[in-house]
């Protein structure tokens, strides 16, 4: 088992940001180093505990999918190797959990698809019969699966604080019709791309989130991370039914838990800080990230 990393301690190159999961440094002007810790973010608060080699899972799963999906549109990776970018005493914190990228102008809206009515679309369902301002039909069960898969987009928040869902006609006001059509239409040829693939692993993509950012020439480029269990909810063929959650491959199995654990007789307000993660809750989840990972790769 390698060292867990809660935060990265780089000093050889200038420090970006640290976000719920991903430390930046900048590479000169024009790169990135990203270096995907063993954080564990859930309800948009990070936990306290890390859940070891989770990083080093994550990173190699957004490798695989950017290979995959390469042909649909070009993503963030240059092919450096994060081991030479940095000094020879921090080899360690990149060694398998870091990509160099290019350097983009983020879109700071993320690009929700569902396949599958869940989370909170299903609570947005229930309540109005409609996601993200979606007219849905009627009748649906928590968990089934759609017609056709649905774009839902969300505007990113800071770390602490909760990503909010919007209606595509508000995508449309902040990045303008043109982007915004075209972030849908590549999000749904990813999302359709990857499900399919998936399922003959045993695997069903329930929902996922794609981020993007535009390069120096302006060209639409896939970035940060893609299809993984923090950014998707991935669901075992054989065990799902339509009007239940399935056990789940992602960090749902931490939200069932934080939705269930009490603190002095009270459920948790999803507010900072989190409660303690058990220790059994950290190997099961580790577990969970690492088969998905062998089952969608192997």
């Amino acid at each position: 088992m390698t060292t867990a990393i809660l935060e990265t301690t780089i000093k050889s190159l200038p420090l970006i940001s640290k976000g719920k999961v991903r430390d930046i440094y900048a590479v000169g002007s024009d790169r990135l180093l990203m270096i995907t810790t063993d954080r564990l973010s859930a309800f948009d608060v990070v936990m306290q505990d890390p859940i070891p080699g989770k990083g080093i899972v994550l990173n190699q799963m957004s490798n695989f999918w950017f290979d995959y999906l390469a042909t649909i549109i070009p993503n963030h990776l240059t092919g450096v190797t994060p081991e030479l970018v940095v000094s020879p005493d921090e080899i360690a914190q990149v060694s398998g959990r870091a990509v160099v990228t290019q350097r983009l102008e983020p879109i700071l809206v993320e690009a929700v698809v569902r396949g599958y009515l869940a989370g909170s679309a299903w609570k947005d369902y229930q309540a109005s019969g409609m996601v993200c301002g979606l007219n849905l039909p009627k009748g649906l069960q928590n968990a089934q699966k759609l017609l056709e898969p649905i774009f839902t987009p969300a505007a990113k928040a800071a770390v602490g604080d909760h990503d909010e869902n919007i209606s595509f006609d508000l995508m449309v006001a902040q990045v303008g019709l043109e982007l915004a059509q075209q972030i849908r239409t590549v999000s749904i040829a990813l999302y359709q791309s990857a499900a399919t693939y998936a399922a003959t692993k045993g695997i069903l993509i329930a929902d996922t989130k794609f981020e993007f950012g535009l390069n120096p020439a302006g060209q639409l480029v896939l970035m940060d991370e893609v299809l993984t269990a923090d950014s998707s909810r991935f669901w075992p063929k054989d065990s799902y039914e339509i009007g239940k959650n399935p056990p789940s491959y992602d960090k749902q199995f931490v939200r069932d838990w934080l939705e269930a654990v009490q603190i002095d007789g009270q459920a948790w307000n999803k507010k900072s800080p989190a409660p303690k993660l058990p220790q059994n809750i950290i190997q099961k989840t580790a577990q969970k990230y690492e088969e998905a990972y062998r089952l969608l790769t192997q």
